[in-house]
């Protein structure tokens, strides 16, 4: 078996330790590092989950330590970014190009339906699924994330402030360019120890637990490392993207998580996603941010539990807690 390499880090999970790297295929012929954490249960259901703009694996340790065993769990590393191959058109990275990859990664895992669960970006990654794709998906969980049009509401949690989406696109398109010192900076200043050591510490005693400053680490690492351009590029497809008024068709059950202090994806965008998709059930952490799961994992595991429950009540009760 193929171990999925892992950055040094002075704890983690030992799920971690299991995971098997694959390569799946896309529609369009590129070629995707998918991780799969196999299930002690060859007939296990299967959670598929999608990553935010910043993180792999190591973002979902709760999760990991609550459901693998019992699941089929798989991620992918989206298209451009991290071990996958990078399309040749910019335009090639929108969000229903990544939702044709979950789809080519479930069917590459011989995987007819999967519950879908997403963090920020996975958030619409996983919508966007659900709406093309609907007889292939089981149920929704969508942790920190909005609808679309990220650059509306990103970075404005209290208001919107007028014109601070062309600023975001103009920003972003000066980073992007070949090469200049603002991107080198911003690089910079990002992996730095101080600013690393400084807030990772600060996460790690807000909420009790020592994993936060490895994963804040890691997660800045990652960002600010060799896919910095298509991290940005894919910030601006976040904002092309919208399902808001086709979220009433959504029919699978749907858990969202939200944080009251998410300055990245606002609360108000998840209430206004759970209010218009019919029989949502909505989890609001009134202090949290925007890594609820690593914040307060049992509120968020046990909603999750029972979308899964509700989802497909058999399968708990044949596959059993370890």
């Amino acid at each position: 078996m193929n171990r999925a390499a892992l950055a040094p880090r002075a704890r983690h999970s030992p799920r971690l330790d299991d995971v098997e790297a694959k390569i799946a295929c896309t529609s369009d012929g590129l070629r995707l590092h998918v991780e799969v954490l196999a299930p002690d249960r060859a007939d296990a259901p299967t959670l598929l989950l999608a990553n935010g703009l910043g993180g792999k694996l190591y973002a979902w340790e709760p999760f990991l330590e609550r459901f693998a065993g019992r699941y089929r769990i798989v991620t992918w590393d989206y298209r451009g970014l991290f071990r996958s191959e990078r399309p040749r058109r910019t335009k090639a990275l929108s969000i229903p190009h990544h939702a044709a990859d979950a789809i080519a990664i479930l069917d590459a895992e011989g995987v007819e339906r999967a519950t879908l669960v997403g963090w920020s970006m996975g958030v619409q990654v996983s919508l966007e699924t659900a709406l093309e794709y609907p007889e292939r998906v089981e149920g929704l969980i969508l942790l920190n994330g909005t609808f679309g049009h990220a650059f509306q509401t990103g970075l404005q949690p209290l208001v919107r402030l007028p014109g601070f989406p062309l600023l975001l696109h103009g920003v972003v398109e000066r980073l992007t360019r070949q090469p200049t010192r603002l991107a080198d900076w911003v690089r910079a200043a990002a992996r730095s120890e101080f600013h690393l050591a400084l807030v990772g510490r600060l996460l790690a005693r807000l909420f009790g637990d020592p994993r936060l400053e490895d994963m804040y680490r890691q997660y800045c690492e990652d960002v600010f490392g060799e896919s910095f351009p298509i991290y940005l590029r894919l910030f601006q497809e976040l904002d092309a993207h919208s399902v808001y008024h086709l979220l009433p068709e959504v029919r699978a059950p749907t858990l969202v998580v939200s944080g009251g202090l998410d300055w990245l994806t606002p609360a108000r965008q998840s209430f206004a996603v759970a209010r218009r998709i019919p029989d949502a059930r909505h989890v609001h952490l009134r202090l949290g941010s925007h890594f609820a799961l690593l914040e307060a994992p049992e509120r968020v595991l046990s909603a999750c539990e029972e979308l899964l429950a509700r989802k497909a009540p058999a399968s708990l009760a044949e596959v059993g807690r370890p």
